[in-house]
Order: structure tokens, then sequence, then C-alpha cells
């Protein structure tokens, strides 16, 4: 069961999420290249996809990403161990972390319509077998509820098929967040990482802001 930490509430910024695609395609010219092709590949993904039910975005948008953008970690992208990358970033590199899926996937459909409460940024264990063994990994995947109170279904760059959270078993929750709140595992000790975590968070937020997510 999840509950809410006001504390940390606090320190997260509330924004009403759309797009300015003039401003993005500038923001893509700077960046180069890469980064208007993976635009033009968006923007045509977005637009045909406007008209769709939830589920029909939600599909489309889970795809798009898993299949254009190259896993890596941080260090060979960027050069530094823990970065967000906005969705235009991803888009010109072509490669992201796990965190990085999870966060265009959500910028992405929050400027399809879907309201930011349906959303949600979940930090997981991922129980994966290196060396024979069953190891639980830090990762990040999205939530998406299809209403509200309901049980989410997952959007992961792990697994293509997008599956309940209940037939997830080999994710154990840690906390989840969006552009309204923060919420967290009773009895787990993810309050010590979610600092840090939202000052990452707050300066996506504005980076992303200058690219055109407003």
């Amino acid at each position: 069961m999840w509950v809410i930490t006001a504390a940390l509430l606090m320190l997260l910024i509330n924004l009403a999420f759309s797009i300015d695609q003039s401003l993005m395609l500038r923001a893509a010219r700077v960046m180069g290249a890469p980064a208007v092709e993976g635009l033009l590949a968006w923007q045509k993904m977005h637009n045909s996809t406007a008209a769709l039910p939830e589920s029909a975005k939600i599909n489309a948008v889970n795809r798009f990403f898993n299949q254009r953008i190259r896993f890596a970690d941080d260090f060979a992208i960027w050069g530094q161990n823990d970065y967000w990358a906005t969705p235009l970033e991803t888009l010109n590199k072509g490669a992201g972390d796990c965190e990085d899926y999870a966060i265009a996937k959500y910028f992405t459909l929050l400027s399809m319509g879907i309201p930011p409460d349906r959303l949600r940024l979940t930090y997981v264990r991922a129980a994966m077998t290196r060396e024979g063994e069953v190891q639980f990994i830090p990762h990040m995947v999205l939530a998406y509820y299809p209403q509200a109170g309901k049980e989410p279904v997952v959007l992961d760059n792990l697994v293509e098929a997008i599956q309940s959270a209940s037939a997830r078993t080999d994710l154990r929750p840690v906390f989840s967040f969006n552009s309204e709140g923060l919420w967290e595992q009773t009895g787990s000790n993810a309050s010590s990482v979610s600092l840090d975590r939202l000052s990452r968070w707050r300066d996506l937020l504005q980076r992303a802001g200058s690219e055109g997510f407003r």
C-alpha cells in the first residue's frame, strides 16, 4: 500500500503539461539532425494517435520508445552516473536508461491529454538473474491507472508487453511520483532515496519546459 509523504510532496512542482511544437523544433535544431529526425517521428506518432482511445495511446507510446531507443547506462551516454534526460534529449541520443524510457513515456502521454493522476513514475526493485543468482536491481517503470483507485498496468523497457502490476511478480515497488505528488511504500527506506531523486525531477521539469513541454 502506498502512503503520501507530506514533507516530500512540498518539494514537487505541480505542472499542467501541453506542448509547444515550434519551440520543440527550434530546440531540436540546436541539438542537431538526430534530434530533428527523432522529433519528426515522435510528432508523426503523436498526431496519428491523437483521436484514439487511451488504451491505444498507451500501446503506441510504449512501443514507440521501446523500439526507437537503445538501452545504455548514463555514464556511456552522458559521462555521469545519474542523469535524467528530457524526451528530446533521449530522442537526440537514440539511447537511454530505464529512467529515460519512463520519463519520455510520461511526458508524451501527458501531452496526449492523459491526466497526471493516472500516471506515476515508479521506482522498483526488478528481479534479474546474474551469474545464476536472482538479484533485485533498482529500476524505473511507468504505471498507468485506467481508472482512479484501480490496479495499474506497467509500461517497461525490459518487457515489451504491457501487463497489470499484479502480473509483474518480478517487480517490488519502492516509491512512485508524478507532477502532483509522491507515494512511498510503508516500511521501506524510500524517503532517504527520494530527496536526491526529486532534485533531479525539478531540474528535469525546467529543462523539458525550455524544450516545449509547458
